[in-house]
């Protein structure tokens, strides 16, 4: 089957599926909500458990990584080529537009892939997005035909300027890559799920525990995107697991319609017709 085809049959062992409905990136139905990293595993074979466990439809790799250093590239390749998901290169470590554009082109013809998840890293220590070159190398993939999966801020301009390049997906960070933070700043997260109603809204990085990734559900995003909190667990397989529960039990939680935050208590039981008795009286 084509890479960005979906699984002829929802992944097995997908927690809650049936009860939250599933997830349309560029016309692609999805079971799953949650999408999965493939770095810093220790095993190949933890690596493909974890991702079965967690029921994941959509795994990430990044061509510059997977090619640089061990060697292992291809082998790694064919590995995630076999599993039953679709495949979401990313342009992980460009630090310019040209780079992040050649990193796509050669994604494309090793996946056989339209979908890219755009990276364009400003800064080291924080590795947040240069917003200025996501937008031209996204505007450029874009014009090459590409279906682009901005890695950007919450900042609701740079948002409208990747949708007008023709993004029909936003992938705002939580909290800086790899910090385990999770949503850092709530508020203009839920602004920006307010102002894009019918945009599909991945949150991505930042991502530390399976609360975390229930919050974004809960806030109404679409789906979350995490790799460390998975691959450096104790436990990354059972690690996966709990958060794809997480992920289907925010969304169950959002759709079901959470209440709103009071400023003063309010009682369950209703006081009209509760009987007072005099105790002084003799």
């Amino acid at each position: 089957m084509s890479i960005i085809d979906p699984p002829t049959a929802p992944p097995q062992g997908l927690p809650g599926a049936e009860q939250t409905g599933g997830l349309t990136l560029y016309g692609v139905p999805f079971a799953s909500r949650l999408m999965l990293g493939t770095a810093q595993y220790p095993s190949p074979d933890i690596l493909a458990r974890s991702v079965a466990a967690s029921a994941a439809g959509i795994v990430t790799v990044s061509l510059r990584r997977e090619t640089a250093g061990s060697g292992t590239g291809d082998r790694f390749f064919d590995l995630i080529r076999s599993w039953d998901v679709s495949v979401l290169p990313n342009t992980a470590g460009c630090r310019t537009a040209k780079e992040a554009i050649n990193t796509a082109l050669m994604a494309r013809e090793l996946f056989e892939t339209r979908w890219v998840k755009l990276e364009v890293i400003a800064n080291d220590d924080t590795l947040q997005p240069d917003v200025f070159a996501l937008v031209e190398a996204a505007a450029e993939l874009t014009r090459q035909d590409f279906q682009v999966f901005p890695y950007t801020t919450e900042d609701l301009g740079v948002a409208e300027r990747l949708m007008t390049t023709g993004c029909e997906v936003l992938m705002p960070w939580g909290a800086p890559i790899g910090t385990a933070r999770g949503l850092a700043n709530p508020y203009a997260l839920r602004t920006m799920r307010n102002y894009f109603p019918g945009v599909p809204l991945v949150i991505d990085a930042g991502i530390g525990a399976p609360s975390h990734a229930m919050q974004a559900m809960e806030l109404g995003f679409d789906a979350v995107m995490l790799n460390t909190a998975v691959a450096k667990a104790e436990d990354p397989v059972r690690m996966a697991r709990a958060f794809g529960h997480a992920v289907s039990a925010g969304r169950e939680a959002y759709e079901a319609g959470l209440m709103e935050a009071r400023d003063m208590a309010a009682p369950s039981t209703p006081v009209a017709g509760t009987p007072f008795f005099d105790l002084d009286r003799s």
